[in-house]
């Protein structure tokens, strides 16, 4: 196994935001608790065992034993589960929808960066117990934004009328699901393993929240993770204090906003990914997950004819906390409410709008986790990197805009040099004299000379792609070769963790892929990582 590391912001894939987040920007420390490097870890220990209730312990516990009742835990799963329970133990979170059969290649890559976190924080922290957890988001509704996967440059899809929390949608429709994907896997062994994890998850588990659960312990259970489903009465009732701030004082709303302003005029490129509604909570009951909206001196659930006046609002969160949802602002605190979490591992979007979230937090008194980006990996075979390698490649160039590279590379191997640069800087001191001697005579020839300088440095350009052009009809087949094994490696110029889901990896690698991506990356690096295998 070859490891090769590219820091986040040379890819070319990650927001100003993030690569300035990366960078500890001066400007955004007031956004964030601690940057998650081991030694900052002491502090947020400490302020979080001072701010977790322990009755909260026994509630998560309980919670999480009821939750496993239909699925066989590991032994590690369930020492993990147990130390929950305990003062000295501490959770790594990341969180992810319940993508038909994982999704995208980086969900792997979100619960082993949680695994491996965990690893390291137990060597420098000894004392302490640390239990990786995979927050399941059962209670999203959006269901085409989960009933697919990729294999092999063709979508797998599940068509099927979908409302409410995907979380409670059954299995139904599966089975075709299962023969399409099965026809297209082969009959080798590995293949046949793939189609034995894709039957046990959803053909014999009644719902996708139970597929999901089942899916994950398989891949991970073995590695002592918990898995969570905060769609649970006993959790929710820990929520009920905060739910009534956001839904009946807009708190969350006024906190949020402030950050957003802020965080703009910090940088207005800076992309916004959520915006607070005044009440941050979704009605959730019987295939209806419908945003709570306060209008007509009542509050009403829209798209039905639910009403609440303030009272029975009231006392239907008190007495019907499961039926309260959070959305994308109000989950995080959800998360750090009912778990004793220090660090919070996603994606660059999801960091976006935690960002947004440390004076709600603060206005709240619940503790802000450590924000960490995921591992982010390219896995290559050995024969693809003898194909880089051939074409004179840079692995890093792979990371190129496609025209960016085929330039770059078309420049390096021609035997004529297509760089005008030096003709534009000698054209930009020819023309300098010209200014001077506009200025000396009528300065009403300034914007001539201006229009000629122009005039001649497109043309220069225009020669220059023209040259370009040729080359590249000359090197043809280079170019040919180039672009194919990036369309490989980066399907629909995308990232391959966005493209691609883990069985074609299985297939290439077999049972040994978590435990490859388990030893070959590393949750601190801030680096994104290149595999060999």
């Amino acid at each position: 196994m070859e490891v090769e590391c590219i820091p986040f912001k040379e890819t070319g894939y990650f927001s100003k935001l993030i690569c300035d987040y990366l960078d500890q920007d001066e400007n955004l420390k007031p956004f964030y608790n601690r940057f998650p490097k081991l030694e900052n870890f002491e502090a947020q220990l400490k302020e979080k065992e001072k701010n977790f209730p322990l009755q909260n312990r026994a509630i998560l516990v309980n919670a999480l034993k009821n939750q496993y009742t239909e699925v066989t835990a590991t032994e590690c799963t369930i020492e993990n589960i147990d130390l929950l329970g305990n003062a000295n133990t501490f959770t790594v979170v990341t969180g992810h929808q319940l993508n038909l059969f994982t999704g995208p290649l980086y969900f792997l890559y979100k619960i082993v960066s949680t695994i491996n976190l965990t690893v390291q924080l137990k060597e420098r922290y000894p004392e302490r117990e640390f239990v990786p957890v995979y927050w399941m988001a059962t209670e999203d509704h959006d269901f085409d934004e989960i009933n697919y996967f990729n294999f092999q440059g063709q979508k797998v899809q599940w068509n099927r009328d979908a409302s409410g929390a995907v979380g409670t949608l059954d299995t139904e429709g599966l089975e075709a699901i299962m023969d399409s994907f099965s026809s297209r896997l082969g009959s080798t062994k590995r293949a046949e393993a793939i189609k034995a994890l894709f039957q046990k998850a959803y053909l014999e588990h009644s719902s996708l929240t139970a597929a999901t659960r089942y899916l994950a312990n398989e891949l991970f259970g073995a590695y002592g993770l918990v898995i969570v489903d905060g769609d649970d009465k006993r959790l929710k009732e820990l929520l009920v204090p905060y739910a009534k701030r956001d839904i009946f004082k807009n708190e969350a709303y006024t906190t949020v906003e402030k950050s957003i302003k802020s965080l703009s005029e910090i940088n207005p490129g800076y992309k916004i990914q959520v915006n607070p509604r005044e009440i941050n909570y979704f009605y959730h009951k019987e295939g209806i997950r419908e945003r709570l909206v306060n209008k007509n001196d009542g509050f009403e659930v829209v798209n039905t004819q639910i009403r609440f006046s303030a009272s029975e609002l009231e006392s239907e969160l008190e007495e019907f906390p499961e039926r309260f949802s959070p959305n994308v602002i109000a989950r995080p605190l959800y998360q750090e409410v009912i778990l004793p979490n220090l660090c919070y591992i996603g994606g660059g979007g999801e960091l976006a709008y935690w960002l947004e979230l440390k004076d709600y937090f603060e206005a709240f008194g619940v503790t802000f986790p450590m924000l960490l980006l995921r591992n982010s990996a390219l896995v290559i075979t050995e024969k693809q990197k003898n194909k880089i390698d051939n074409l004179g490649l840079n692995v890093a160039d792979l990371f190129l805009k496609q025209t960016s590279l085929i330039n770059k590379k078309i420049r390096e191997i021609s035997n004529i040099d297509i760089d005008f640069s030096p003709q534009k800087k000698l054209l930009e001191e020819q023309f300098q004299h010209m200014y001077e001697l506009a200025e000396q005579t009528d300065k009403s020839f300034v914007g001539a000379v201006k229009a000629q300088e122009v005039k001649q440095k497109q043309g220069l350009d225009a020669l220059e792609k023209r040259l370009l052009k040729a080359q590249k009809k000359k090197l043809r087949d280079h170019v040919v070769r180039m672009t194919d094994i990036q369309n490989v490696l980066f399907p629909n110029q995308s990232l391959q963790e966005r493209q691609l889901n883990f069985s074609e990896l299985y297939l290439e690698i077999g049972d040994e892929l978590v435990e490859v991506l388990i030893q070959s990356l590393d949750p601190l690096s801030e680096n994104f990582s290149v595999l060999t295998v």
